[in-house]
């Protein structure tokens, strides 16, 4: 096995039922260090802080060459599996993003269901379709990276308040069944309603850490979200940690959480 085999394994590993993962975000090297070292089993990055870091906006403006670039100095910095946000994969071709995820040494990804640009939503089958690609893609480059879904319904306002839910459902079981690992709707914050999500989709479930959503320090059943993620704007108070936490997880300059790392 490869060490990037190894490192997907691994993070594939810690999503178990009753245990969250908790993933608080990075966007350089130092930032990585400080997560690795408060005792996180894995770094997730934010393509907002990243950006923000760079001197780009979010919304895939940054370069995608400095975008990997950031990616892979993280990968670099620390001993755990990485996990990138690639917003919706900056318009590369399936095999392209896996082999530029690859060589900057990450084994998960992040990939959303709405335009960065406009805050569209994307048809499910299309969206389908790109997420089938990328795991493809991963099969033949023989590493079984960890992808990771987000479904934008909550975070984009999609449709009446009443049908966001079951939207989101679809979206999620359709993403599922194209390979996606996991599914991340985005600010899905009410406890009952993840729930149902949790229980209505095959797969482990991703929630946005921020305030006044569930943390994961209340008693978790089966049917709890398998992950945490503070967004972009992370706060370490959303979880405690084996050690201290870092004193940030975001620039001070990024936006409001409403971006995630995968």
């Amino acid at each position: 096995m490869t060490e990037l085999s190894r490192r997907a394994a691994a993070l594939r590993a810690l999503h178990r039922p009753g245990e969250p993962l908790i993933l608080p975000n990075a966007w350089d090297p130092g930032s990585a260090r400080a997560v690795a070292a408060a005792g996180f089993p894995a770094v997730a990055t934010s393509s907002a802080a990243v950006a923000e870091s760079l001197g780009h906006a979010d919304g895939e403006a940054t370069p995608v060459a400095e975008m990997f670039a950031a990616v892979a100095r993280i990968a670099a910095a620390v001993p755990v599996p990485v996990t990138a946000d690639l917003e919706r994969g900056y318009a590369l071709r399936p095999a392209e993003l896996v082999e530029r995820l690859l060589t900057a040494g990450a084994v998960g990804c992040n990939i959303e269901d709405s335009d960065p640009r406009t805050g569209a939503l994307h048809d499910v089958e299309e969206q389908a379709d790109l997420l089938a690609g990328i795991r493809a893609a991963a099969g033949a480059a023989g590493v079984d990276l960890v992808l990771n879904a987000r479904v934008d319904v909550h975070l984009r306002a999609y449709g009446p308040a009443s049908g966001r839910l079951a939207e989101a459902v679809r979206r999620a079981r359709r993403y599922r069944a194209a390979g996606a690992d996991s599914v991340y709707p985005i600010l899905l914050a009410d406890p009952a309603q993840i729930r149902d999500l949790v229980a209505e989709v095959d797969a482990p479930v991703n929630v946005m850490a921020r305030p006044g959503a569930p943390g994961p320090a209340r008693p978790h059943r089966p049917s709890w979200p398998h992950s945490a993620w503070p967004g972009s704007a992370s706060a370490p108070a959303c979880a405690r940690p084996p050690a201290p936490a870092p004193p940030s997880c975001s620039p001070p300059s990024a936006p409001a959480a409403t971006r995630s790392g995968s």
